[in-house]
């Protein structure tokens, strides 16, 4: 047995990957699927299924179903983001040194493709926790008081739209994340992509990058006109609006990409 466990600590500790970055990256996959599964349930499945139910019947599934998933959602993007930063600190550059403090690789192909996808997920992450989480503790909270025999809070219906917008919107991001997860390894580098890209390339990549972004947030969060319904906000009013604006979006960030650095 000791043998046995020597040669997996060898293997964790010298493999290539090494083993502690394939346990992470395991776990990362294992906890992002958790994340964003529960992202779709609630986007494609509960909210049209809360639509066709009587009041009553909502409140109890909120307060029974929503509230349980809602646990399982908020903590699984925790995990996601803390087993990323792992998988980063365990990879190695070519010096030895930990990825996450390779600036050298941040300017690169693949950092900059895998760079946007961390920014997709940190922002969907915020997300998560700073306005769908906060809102969609005010709705279970008016359930269980008007199950218990009390006053609907009129407040509640204005949470559940910020929670609802800012939640389809992760749904939106979702596509175009995953896009650049997944094809830093397996689209871009077949590419031939390799080494750094030049400072102007970046900075015209960046540059757009960075206002699409802004421009999809501030929508979410009612910044470009409040939270009704309609306007630029029809990509959230149901879920087919909200998968096909994710769909266009990838081949938008798709068309940014090869505007900076080339079609292949």
């Amino acid at each position: 047995m000791d043998a046995l466990a020597a040669d997996i600590l060898i293997i964790f500790e010298r493999g290539v990957p090494n083993g502690l970055e394939f346990l992470w990256r395991w776990a990362h996959v294992l906890v992002g699927i958790v994340w964003i599964g529960l992202l779709y349930y609630f986007n494609f499945v509960q909210v049209p299924a809360f639509a066709e139910l009587d009041a009553g019947a909502r409140n109890q599934a909120t307060d029974k179903l929503a509230s349980r998933a809602l646990w399982w959602f908020r903590w699984a993007a925790v995990a996601t983001l803390v087993t990323g930063i792992l998988i980063l600190l365990a990879q190695r550059d070519g010096g030895g040194g930990s990825l996450l403090f390779a600036s050298d690789y941040w300017r690169t192909y693949a950092g900059i493709s895998i760079s946007t996808g961390i920014l997709l997920a940190l922002t969907m992450f915020a997300n998560v926790w700073l306005v769908i989480w906060p809102n969609q503790k005010k709705v279970i909270a008016n359930a269980r008081n008007v199950l218990a025999g009390g006053e609907a809070d009129p407040a509640a219906a204005a949470a559940g739209r910020k929670a609802l917008m800012a939640s389809r919107q992760n749904a939106i991001f979702s596509f175009t994340m995953l896009f650049f997860m997944v094809g830093t390894s397996h689209f871009f580098t077949s590419w031939g992509l390799i080494g750094e890209a030049s400072g102007g390339e970046r900075a015209l990549y960046w540059a757009i990058t960075i206002v699409l972004l802004l421009v999809l947030e501030c929508n979410a969060l009612g910044l470009l006109g409040g939270t009704g319904t309609g306007g630029p906000r029809v990509i959230y009013d149901n879920h087919k609006n909200a998968i096909i604006t994710g769909l266009v979006l990838v081949v938008v960030w798709y068309v940014v990409w090869i505007l900076a650095f080339g079609a292949p």
